[in-house]
């Protein structure tokens, strides 16, 4: 009986797109998009640039507000919530983070734990733990914009990963943006590795990624998007086929399952060119049941 008073206790507690479509001026970047991030769970998006994607992440986290639909945490309505109490219960890591003051990486993260409103020394040990995770600890002292761009990346990794620790909320939430770009494989893992474990810590994390492998990876589940609509959501399992891929990058592709993992393995088929010999033009694909 207490877990099922436990159960619907929590049922509503997750970060919710409903129903979002978004233009400018004339044209439609998003049309009709629902999604859920649940605590705990790992959600990448997917698709072809101009797709949509970052105007959605840019929705959800409150930077911009859509034409229509709305977005909720814990049934709340993000745009009635004052700053610091969003700060406190989700943390967004853009693409690139644009800084010319000489700040140190030390001082980069401890900005991530402004919200909480912590001394210094309370803060100190955290830092210490997360700066180490991320393997930034070694260059606490130097100044951010000397680095390089995956050290900014794990710099800005751990900023965040500051911002949403915290021993009083249950459920928080990490967005990132497109955060495996330009970086080399070990800091792509580091980073997706990282945010994969937060989801132990009752932390859902939505990712918009390139990489079909690495979300195959790391994703509990994955939002296709293609000219602002949704192609196909659901469980990796279910909604990672040859036919929703080809569809929504029209691009042949092959997909096997790994040995040892059982991770569906994506990889392209490029002996017919599909902008010169290949059509793809089957309807789409929406898949919302788990």
């Amino acid at each position: 009986m207490a877990f099922v008073e436990r159960k619907k206790k929590t049922a509503h507690l997750m970060y919710q797109a409903i129903n979002v479509s978004h233009r400018i001026g004339k044209r439609s970047i998003l049309q009709g998009i629902n999604l859920e991030i649940k605590p705990g769970q790992f959600t990448a998006i997917l698709g072809p640039n101009g797709a949509g994607k970052s105007t959605l992440l840019k929705i959800i986290s409150g930077e911009i507000r859509p034409v229509k639909g709305e977005v909720l945490l814990h049934r709340k309505s993000i745009y009635t919530m004052a700053t610091r109490e969003l700060s406190l219960h989700r943390a967004v890591l853009p693409q690139h983070a644009y800084l010319t003051f000489p700040f140190t990486v030390l001082e980069i993260v401890l900005l991530g734990r402004l919200p909480h409103q912590n001394t210094e020394a309370e803060n100190a040990p955290l830092v210490y733990q997360i700066m180490q995770q991320t393997d930034v600890w070694h260059l606490k002292d130097r100044i951010y914009t000397s680095l390089s761009g995956g050290e900014k990346q794990r710099v800005q990794l751990a900023r965040v990963m500051a911002q949403i620790h915290s021993e009083k909320l249950h459920t928080r939430y990490l967005l990132l943006d497109e955060p495996t770009s330009s970086l080399d494989m070990s800091c792509q893992h580091l980073i997706l590795g990282r945010a994969k474990a937060l989801c132990a810590q009752n932390i859902g994390v939505l990712a918009i990624l390139h990489d079909l492998n690495l979300a195959a990876q790391y994703a509990d589940r994955l939002l296709f998007l293609r000219d602002g609509e949704t192609l196909a959501y659901g469980p990796v399992e279910k909604v990672l086929t040859e036919e929703i891929v080809e569809e929504t990058f029209v691009y042949p592709v092959k997909i096997i399952h790994d040995p040892d993992t059982a991770k569906p393995v994506v990889y392209s088929t490029p002996t017919i060119h599909p902008l010169t010999k290949t059509s793809f033009n089957g309807p789409a694909v929406r898949i919302t049941n788990d």
